[in-house]
Formats: C-alpha cells, sequence, structure tokens
C-alpha cells in the first residue's frame, strides 16, 4: 500500500509550548496556568496545514505516572492546545524511562502508529524535536528531523537533518524542502 499523507510530527514541550527550566534543564509544565503556547505557533502550524502537512504530536509525558500531574488535567492541556493549534492528533507516552514502555520516545511506536492511521508517507515527513530523544524517534520512524537547540545543558543530537532556535525557521526549512 502506498502512503500518500505527508506529516510534521511535533515534541509539545520546548517545541510548541514553553517548558520549565530548572538548572539548564528543560521540564514539563504541570499546572494549567504555566501550559503556554509560544507566540506566533499558530500561524507557523497554519502554514504547515496549509502547505498539506497533517499535524501530529508525539510526547512523553512521564509526569503522569509518576503521581506529578493528572490525566484528567494533562488532558485538558491538550484539548486546550487541539483547540488552539488545529492539531489532528496528540500521542503520549505516559510511562516513566524505568517502566521500559514500547512508546516511550526514543522509541518511534508513536510516530509508527500515527503512520498507520492517518496513511502517512514517513520519508516525505518531518519529526521536529528540542531533545536528542526526539531526532532518535524520527530518524528510526524514516523522518526527516529539525533539531530546536534551546541550549539545555544536556547531550546534543548529531544525525540531524537541520538545527535552528525555534519553530518558524523550522518551518520555513519544511516549506522549501
Amino acid at each position: 500500500m502506498v502512503r500518500k499523507n505527508k506529516a510534521v510530527f511535533l515534541d509539545r514541550d520546548g517545541v510548541l509550548t514553553i517548558p520549565k527550566i530548572k538548572n539548564g534543564k528543560s521540564y514539563a509544565p504541570t499546572k494549567i496556568k504555566d501550559f503556554k503556547i509560544y507566540k506566533s505557533t499558530n500561524k507557523h502550524i497554519a502554514k504547515l496545514k496549509k502547505i498539506g502537512f497533517k499535524i501530529l504530536v508525539v510526547t512523553n509525558q512521564p509526569d503522569v505516572n509518576r503521581g506529578i500531574i493528572s490525566k484528567k488535567i494533562l488532558n485538558k492541556m491538550h484539548k486546550y492546545l487541539k483547540k488552539i493549534l488545529k492539531i489532528n492528533k496528540i500521542f503520549t507516552c505516559p510511562h516513566k524511562p524505568e517502566e521500559l514502555c514500547k512508546c516511550r520516545k526514543p522509541s518511534p511506536n508513536m510516530i509508527l502508529k500515527a503512520a498507520i492511521l492517518y496513511n502517512i508517507n514517513l520519508k516525505k515527513s518531518f519529526m521536529i524535536g528540542d531533545r536528542k530523544i526526539d531526532i532518535i524517534s524520527g530518524k528510526k520512524a524514516g523522518c526527516k528531523t529539525i533539531f530546536i537547540d534551546r541550549n539545555y545543558k544536556e547531550k546534543k543530537p548529531t544525525t540531524q537533518n537541520f538545527t535552528t532556535t525555534n519553530l518558524k525557521l523550522a518551518v520555513k526549512y519544511i516549506a522549501l524542502s
């Protein structure tokens, strides 16, 4: 079967929403009042949709299984994100790294599941993330990858197709590809 749709897979925190930064590391917001979308993100997502991409979020949210955030609050955040950005679907892994689940990035399984559901041609698709695990996940799935470098104090990826500092430039790169 030939998969005809193309998609942009996006990590949530640090790509679409503003993470909490503590000691140079990125953390997901745990309260609705702290859940903020980067300025102009809706404009960039609208451009991707206009040029024919499905918009799919793939996000690790281990704070759910850590008991730091409830599924109810997480679902409220995602409902808001979908409404504001007109996202097709959000795929979430609630597991902690030590749970060794099959969906958690750097596994490509959330992307592969989305590809089946939305008939996605992964070779024509992109994964945008702000962490090494996002790039690994996208590469393993067969996507082109874009790293948004937020200068966290952690090991950076080296295998991405493009590196930038924001979503605007990532979208520009995709539009020119």
